[in-house]
């Protein structure tokens, strides 16, 4: 397998447009010459936004990506569930690993932010969520939320992942959004900064510390509340199985691992934190991996 290229294509900076796929393919940034994404379990490299899927929602800054699969062959509608392999496990990878993802718009996507013929590269985006849905024609899809670089953070990510020898290093932009609301602090006050997943209170010479996970997640698309019923308190460990739908919480406040699921533990609680099974259940619905 080729190895792949996360990062900037040396010569294709932000905005070379293209003149069709044979172009943008011989270029290096997406190298398929029909596919949307360019990777597989391994990890993305870059992916086309060109209107191909009724789901997706182009914010320019901000994408709502939906994954490839569960349709015919010349066919515009779903005629099946979407599964998380090839190039949907890929961007499910980069968002675990941190690896940024070339993107391209092509002039059949949102006329607001495509161009007007051809494709043209738009830069390297952050793949900040994964999740599931049912789409607008009925079947399940796998959903990305890619966020443009913003110079919140800098990561050096090897240019060739897989490659033999030294590797050029690009900088690019990463940001890890950690969120410290007045409720956020009260739902770990309340357990003591104790994850409620596996008891484990972790101590720094600044104190306690443990990490707010919101159930349903703030912000577009999900719109949770910041409510104390809407947040763990979690070890960092258990935030990212839980935030990646690795572990769920079943109706009797049992975590399970969603690949078999197995029982983990009793989530525990205490009288004080009230918290709402109902985003729970979005939870295991949208991150469930079953």
């Amino acid at each position: 397998m080729r190895a792949r290229t996360y990062g900037e294509i040396q010569g294709f900076p932000p905005g070379s447009t293209f003149v069709n796929r044979r172009d943008l393919a011989d270029s290096g940034v997406h190298r398929p010459l029909q596919g949307g994404i360019c990777g597989g379990k391994d990890g993305a490299e870059s992916i086309v936004v060109s209107g191909g899927y009724v789901d997706d929602e182009d914010y320019w800054n901000e994408i709502i990506y939906t994954g490839q699969g569960g349709r015919k062959e010349g066919d515009s509608k779903h005629t099946s569930h979407q599964t998380l392999t090839l190039g949907n496990a890929g961007l499910a990878r980069n968002h675990a690993e941190g690896y940024p993802v070339r993107v391209v718009r092509g002039s059949g996507g949102d006329p607001r932010y495509s161009p007007a013929s051809g494709l043209r590269y738009d830069g390297l985006f952050r793949v900040v969520d994964v999740w599931h849905d049912e789409g607008r024609d009925g079947f399940q899809v796998w959903r990305f939320r890619l966020v443009a670089g913003d110079g919140a953070g800098r990561l050096d990510v090897v240019g060739d992942i897989g490659s033999v020898g030294p590797a050029e290093r690009t900088e690019v932009t990463l940001q890890r959004l950690v969120r410290n609301t007045r409720v956020a602090r009260r739902v770990k006050e309340l357990h003591d900064y104790t994850c409620q997943v596996c008891g484990l209170q972790i101590r720094t010479p600044g104190g306690l510390y443990a990490e707010a996970a919101h159930v349903q997640g703030l912000g577009r698309p999900h719109n949770g509340p910041d409510t104390e019923g809407n947040v763990l308190c979690l070890c960092p460990n258990h935030h990212v199985m839980f935030d990646s739908g690795a572990i769920y919480v079943d109706d009797d406040w049992l975590v399970r691992n969603s690949e078999d699921r197995t029982v983990i533990g009793p989530l525990q609680r205490t009288g004080e934190h009230r918290m709402d099974l109902g985003w729970l259940v979005y939870h295991r619905q949208h991150y469930g991996l079953g």
